[in-house]
C-alpha cells in the first residue's frame, strides 16, 4: 500500500485524503465492515468478516480493498490468513478535519450570543 502524504489543513492532501475516506464510506457495506471491525476489537480475519455479509466471498474482498486503500482498515498476512484492523486514527482524523468546517467559529458565536443569525 502507497503512503499518503502528511493531511496539511485546506491543502491538496486533505481535499484528496477526504475523498478517498467519504468514497470508502459511501457504500454500506463498508461501513458495516467498520462497525464489525470496530465491536470486534478492531481487528479481525478476512473469513470471519465475510461470514458477517451476505454478499459473495469476491464482492467482501472488493469492500476490504476500497477500505485498505482509503487507509481506513490495515491488512496483515499471518500465514494464510489476512488480518484486518480499523484505521481509527485516519478515520476520526479525516472525517473529523472536515466537520471541523461546521464548527461555528469565534466570530459566528459571538452573533448568535448578540441574537443574531449566522
Amino acid at each position: 500500500m502507497k503512503r499518503r502524504p502528511a493531511a496539511r489543513r485546506g491543502g491538496v492532501a486533505t481535499q484528496v485524503d477526504a475523498a478517498a475516506v467519504f468514497a470508502a464510506l459511501a457504500h454500506a457495506s463498508r461501513r458495516q465492515i467498520l462497525l464489525v471491525l470496530h465491536f470486534r476489537g478492531g481487528e479481525m480475519v478476512a473469513g470471519d468478516i465475510a461470514d458477517r455479509f451476505a454478499c459473495a466471498w469476491p464482492t467482501t474482498t472488493r469492500h476490504l480493498r476500497v477500505l485498505e486503500s482509503a487507509g481506513l482498515v490495515r491488512v496483515e498476512k499471518r500465514g494464510r490468513e489476512r488480518v484486518y484492523r480499523l484505521n481509527r486514527e485516519r478515520l476520526l482524523g479525516v472525517a473529523g478535519e472536515w466537520l471541523r468546517w461546521f464548527q461555528p467559529s469565534d466570530h459566528v458565536k459571538k452573533r448568535r450570543e448578540r441574537g443574531r443569525p449566522d
